[in-house]
């Protein structure tokens, strides 16, 4: 397992080196997020996730939520296109945009594992997309470790969904837990500021403010990483460089409301200019 020392730092220096991809283009050439979750009483985590993939950069947005939610997350979010999910089976709709999608978010809101576990099996069967797994998604993908089949994908626990996944509780190592579960589940995995990749690679954000632990920060941090993908970037880099706004974002956010305060929301009105001062 990596130590800390072993971890590179990520800096803008760093990133600098590792360049996104061209953001020019029309919006089909940033790529399609398509992201499922919100169950009824948690839609907004599928809003703040979709908007910080506009903000990263992605061009078409897609939101499947609690068929409750659709409409009224559809006006809140007027540039993406919404659809409802409910029952047991997929609706067709659900299917066909997973199936033209670059890339699928899977996990924010919802809140039945069984629920989540059939609704990762139908989609990803149906798609060679990348994937990002995400809160109950990632307790699915612990009793179905092989549904990812070798795709780009990449993993946003926090400690507690670490430790379901991992079956133990990380400890104080979070670098070899990063490592650990990118080695089980062959992909690359963000833990708290810690990104490992299935082949050895290992990096670590050092600049995450406390106020980042708020609810739906984990929301947002997610939704940079799809967008980040859906626009080219490598699931790695779209770790490192997802973890990087996120952390500096909060940073530009904690002068007006100290170390703790801001919002996941505030934090998405970051994204965007904060990577354009990479």
């Amino acid at each position: 397992m990596p130590s800390r020392s072993e971890e590179k730092v990520v800096t803008p220096a760093l990133l600098g080196d590792w360049p996104l991809p061209d953001a020019q283009g029309d919006k089909e050439s940033r790529g399609t997020v398509l992201v499922i979750g919100g169950a009824r009483r948690t839609p907004g985590a599928v809003l703040l996730a979709g908007v910080a993939a506009l903000r990263a950069g992605a061009g078409r947005l897609q939101l499947a939520v609690a068929e409750e939610s659709a409409v009224a997350l559809s006006i809140a979010v007027p540039e993406a296109l919404v659809i409802g999910h409910s029952g047991a089976a997929e609706p067709d709709e659900v299917l066909e945009l997973a199936r033209e999608a670059d890339v699928i978010l899977l996990g924010p809101g919802l809140d039945d594992i069984d629920r989540t576990i059939e609704l990762m099996r139908a989609v990803l069967r149906e798609t060679e997309a990348g994937v990002v797994l995400d809160a109950y998604a990632l307790g699915a993908l612990s009793k179905e470790p092989d549904v990812l089949r070798q795709r780009r994908a990449v993993l946003t626990p926090n400690i507690k969904e670490a430790a379901i996944m991992l079956g133990r509780e990380p400890g104080s190592d979070l670098a070899g837990a990063a490592r650990e579960l990118a080695e089980r589940y062959r992909a690359v995995v963000s833990l708290y500021g810690h990104v490992a990749d299935p082949d050895g690679g290992a990096w670590r954000e050092e600049s995450g403010y406390t106020g980042l632990g708020t609810s739906g920060s984990g929301d947002v941090r997610s939704g940079i990483v799809a967008g980040l993908l859906a626009r080219g970037a490598e699931p790695a880099q779209a770790a490192c460089w997802a973890a990087y706004v996120h952390a500096m974002s909060g940073r530009r956010l904690a002068p007006r409301f100290g170390q703790v305060g801001f919002l996941a929301r505030e934090l998405v009105d970051e994204v965007a200019s904060t990577i354009a001062t990479v």
